[in-house]
């Protein structure tokens, strides 16, 4: 598959799980994965996952602006940069953010993101 095809499929598909049913990102992540939110580093899925389920808030919608990829290692690995807009229920203004994922690819042909940070971008 096409690298930059391959990263934007798993960001759509990423930022719509987020936006409506986060429980369900456990299904990217494996128990080596690791999240560094805001500086703050989480590692396993479940523990993902119950980091970005306990966000101070419920409703959210990503809008992406740029998705940038490279192949990653011999292993067929993918790194994917993501930069856009976050925008909460009931907040007039949209925050900035970045994120990275480095993708790894699963036996069966599919992939997992082995490492996830995530940033605010401040003006």
């Amino acid at each position: 598959m096409d690298p930059n095809a391959l990263s934007k499929a798993f960001v759509e598909h990423y930022y719509t799980t987020f936006d409506t049913n986060r429980p369900n990102l456990a299904a990217l992540y494996q128990d080596g994965s690791m999240l560094t939110f805001e500086g703050q580093q989480i590692m396993g899925s479940q523990n993902i996952v119950t980091k970005l389920t306990s966000l101070p808030f419920q409703q959210c919608h990503h809008s992406i602006t740029t998705v940038d990829c490279q192949p990653s290692g011999a292993n067929g690995g993918m790194l994917v940069f993501v930069s856009g807009n976050l925008q909460l229920a009931g907040e007039q203004h949209a925050l900035k953010f970045s994120q990275m994922f480095h993708l790894i690819p699963t036996p069966q042909g599919s992939y997992y993101v082995w490492n996830d940070i995530f940033r605010l971008n401040y003006a």
